[in-house]
């Protein structure tokens, strides 16, 4: 029998509310109901005290590096930081810089960003996908970004946002049911062996 896979969540919000987590929530919901999934959020603004100043992982708290691992063996990551400056925040980038350099090869990864207007928009396809080519991950073909208009009492409330990130889980789920299949062999692989 195939086991859930490992659908982990990293929101860069750095505030408690932060509209990127509740983006990276959302997107999860939508994941979660396409493929049998065990889900996991990651919030890097409650790790900023631990990440902040820390220079090599070993460094790290063993909760952070209980999330760093988790990243690195998800099967299917999304990731959503807010836009700071024309790209995502120091935070979020000092997370990733943890994270082992071939980790993230062939991962499906749905990219999505918040910000103030759309004049960051293009953030997702000049920021956040060259990021993950670094790591030769596999970035869904859509992203989602959000402004502040999409949210109302903390909840996304725009009809076109909420169409948007469905048609991104849609056109993505191509590479996640490939990876379902990776998955799937290598359990079968691992019970055979």
């Amino acid at each position: 029998m195939m086991r859930p896979l490992r659908l982990v969540a990293v929101s860069g919000g750095l505030q408690q509310s932060s509209k990127s987590t509740v983006l990276a929530k959302h997107l999860l919901s939508l994941v979660a109901k396409a493929v049998p999934c065990d889900v996991r959020l990651i919030s890097i603004g409650q790790r900023v005290p631990q990440l902040a100043g820390t220079i090599f992982r070993t460094q790290l708290p063993s909760l952070l590096e209980q999330e760093l691992a988790a990243v690195e063996q998800a099967d299917i990551l999304i990731v959503a930081t807010p836009v700071f400056r024309g790209s995502y925040t120091g935070m979020f980038k000092h997370f990733f810089d943890f994270i082992k350099q071939d980790a993230l090869v062939d991962k499906p990864i749905l990219l999505a960003a918040t910000g103030g207007s759309q004049r960051h928009a293009l953030m997702i396809d000049h920021q956040l996908r060259p990021l993950f080519s670094f790591f030769q991950a596999r970035t869904l073909p859509l992203g989602v970004y959000a402004t502040d208009t999409d949210f109302a009492d903390g909840c996304l409330r725009n009809e076109a946002l909420l169409e948007r990130a469905q048609l991104a889980v849609e056109k993505g789920l191509p590479m996640i049911e490939l990876a379902c299949r990776a998955t799937t062999c290598a359990d079968l692989e691992a019970v055979a062996a």
